[in-house]
């Protein structure tokens, strides 16, 4: 249980400063990383990828390197 919460503390920090980063609602992810911990990283990553293909397009190439 105290694993959880610590986990839940860390990911909440990250969460805000990757949807910070990003664009996304801050605040809205770091409750969310609060209360569910690591288990939202998926619906977290494919948020960020619609933002990213709303704001490029979804008929452009993205290519990193």
């Amino acid at each position: 249980m105290l694993l959880f919460f610590i986990s839940s503390v860390i990911f909440s920090v990250m969460y805000y400063v990757q949807s910070f980063k990003t664009g996304l609602t801050a605040k809205k992810w770091a409750v969310a990383g609060l209360l569910f911990g690591p288990v939202i990283y998926p619906l977290f990553r494919a948020r960020q990828r619609i933002k990213l293909m709303r704001a490029r397009g979804f008929g452009n190439t993205l290519f990193r390197a």
